[in-house]
């Protein structure tokens, strides 16, 4: 610990290159609010970095402006999200032509003219939000599409891969196609018009190509007095307003998370100013949520979203300090350095230690799923007898242990028989062994440990295990024969159980 302060303090010894990154966005939201938050994080983690961020408020001619204005005011490098595909080209085409490295994020642009280029697939998110509209609606149904910006690259991707997906179930029918902007106001009115003049047209499901925009939806439809149909969204950001928790609190049916990672953005750029290898082109990993996996996935986010908050307020009261007290600059960063550290590493340690335990409820689960009814209930606490007369049980014990092993048996019968069914509730199984909900999951609970939810997942994917070792099915035609509403969620909760993807099991 010594010998790393030391070298700490020698490296705030050490003067580093100071660079000026120019941030042009092409809108200013809270999904752009969130990647701002983390480009400052990660310039506070870098250390001499400098960000200049503009907002174009969806305006191509205020992008412009801004972009040369950035350029003229003598950045290192230009980060920009380009409001549409065409309109934008040229003032990056000027930076690039000046020797001014260009990344480029989140929307692609005609030019040819960057240096990088990272974002998520968004033609895989309208694919993926189509196959799960398919399987929501059960292949028949009435779908209203809001589209995004006309001429944004995420707008047009999203909707040529949730029509190509649609093609594959004729049922279902896409009643409008209408165009927003990516805000609430817009698809509020929008929807609003539309509902107006088709009084009578059924609507079962409202696929939005962003959260806001669905939400502007639900409240025209609200407004209107219509018959609420499902509504779908992507972005899935945590906070009071994001898509996790509208999800969770079942004001959206499900949403797509778009990843910011404006901190691996930052990483980019340093490496390129640096003259460090890099990846001409990046895709984010992204992750469908349902209510299934809402809450979990909301917990995790909120914790690192306060431990962000909580060290960029430690950071701005550090920049308070150093103005007031320039002669101690040297040891007010050492702390800050440290702080950091000490902080990066708890969140690191405490994702850690989440996917530790679910990972370990799954080895719990499968265990428990897998047993054999006359083997009894596992208990956690159990020891070995001192001597043969200890290791007898008495005739209660005896009873009380096969009551609990034809309960479970039971359990196992009543899941298996319904894992098809994809819409199956813990309010289901309590119905099918006459039970209450509370009731059936305190008896799973004291018996095995874990919840009925973790063990229809683990049934669900124990099935799947079998299928692909014993038949020819596709890896998607598995997962929804299994119960799984979208093909990447249950490659993930596969990866998670199993330590490797679902086509590994073939190898």
């Amino acid at each position: 610990m010594a010998l790393s302060i030391l070298m700490l303090m020698t490296g705030c010894t050490q003067k580093k290159p100071h660079y000026v990154i120019g941030v042009s966005q092409c809108s200013a939201d809270i999904w752009r609010e969130k990647q701002n938050a983390e480009l400052r994080m990660g310039a506070y983690l870098q250390g001499d970095v400098e960000l200049r961020f503009a907002a174009a408020y969806d305006s191509d001619e205020r992008q412009i402006e801004q972009i040369d204005s950035l350029v003229a005011s003598g950045v290192d490098l230009l980060i920009v999200a380009p409001n549409q595909i065409a309109t934008i080209s040229p003032a990056i085409d000027r930076a690039f032509d000046q020797g001014i490295p260009v990344i480029v994020f989140e929307r692609k642009t005609n030019s040819q003219k960057f240096t990088a280029f990272m974002s998520a697939d968004n033609y895989e998110m309208g694919s993926v939000m189509g196959q799960y509209i398919i399987s929501r609606l059960k292949g028949h149904g009435s779908v209203l599409e809001i589209k995004g910006l006309a001429g944004s690259s995420p707008a047009i991707e999203r909707h040529n891969g949730f029509i190509t997906a649609l093609k594959n179930a004729p049922d279902v029918k896409v009643v409008a196609s209408l165009q927003g902007d990516w805000t609430e106001p817009r698809a509020y009115s929008t929807v609003k018009q539309w509902l107006t003049a088709h009084r009578d047209t059924p609507v079962d499901l409202v696929f939005g190509m962003n959260d806001r925009t669905a939400i502007g939806a639900r409240k025209a439809f609200l407004e209107a007095g219509r018959r609420l149909p499902l509504f779908c969204g992507i972005d899935g950001l945590p906070g009071e307003e994001g898509g996790i928790r509208q999800v969770r609190d079942s004001i959206l049916d499900a949403s797509y998370i778009y990843p910011t990672h404006g901190d691996k953005v930052l990483q980019l750029a340093v490496d390129i100013l640096e003259g460090k290898p890099y990846a001409k082109e990046s895709h984010l990993q992204a992750a469908l949520v349902t209510r299934e996996n809402a809450s979990s996935l909301l917990m995790q986010s909120e914790e690192i979203l306060r431990q962000t908050d909580y060290l960029d307020r430690l950071h701005n009261r550090a920049d308070n300090y150093l103005h007031q007290l320039d002669s101690q600059r040297t040891i007010t960063m050492l702390a800050i350095i440290v702080i950091a550290l000490l902080i990066v590493s708890f969140v690191l340690f405490y994702i850690y230690h989440v996917n530790k335990i679910s990972m370990q409820k799954e080895r719990v689960a499968s265990t428990l799923w897998n047993m054999k009814p006359e083997e009894g209930p596992i208990s956690s606490t159990s020891t070995a007898p001192a001597d043969d007369a200890a290791a007898v049980p008495d005739s209660d014990e005896q009873a009380d242990t096969v009551s609990t092993s034809q309960f479970f048996t039971h359990f196992k019968e009543v899941v298996e028989t319904r894992l098809d069914d994809s819409e199956l509730s813990v309010e289901d199984l309590a119905a099918d062994m006459n039970l209450s909900r509370v009731q059936l999951y305190r008896k799973v609970k004291s018996i095995t440990g874990s919840t009925p939810v973790e063990l229809l997942r683990t049934a669900r994917l124990n099935r799947a295990y079998q299928m692909l070792m014993t038949t020819d099915h596709s890896v998607s035609e598995i997962a929804y024969q299994v119960g799984f509403t979208a093909p990447s969620y249950f490659t993930k909760c596969f990866k998670e159980a199993y330590g490797m993807l679902p086509g590994d099991v073939r190898k």
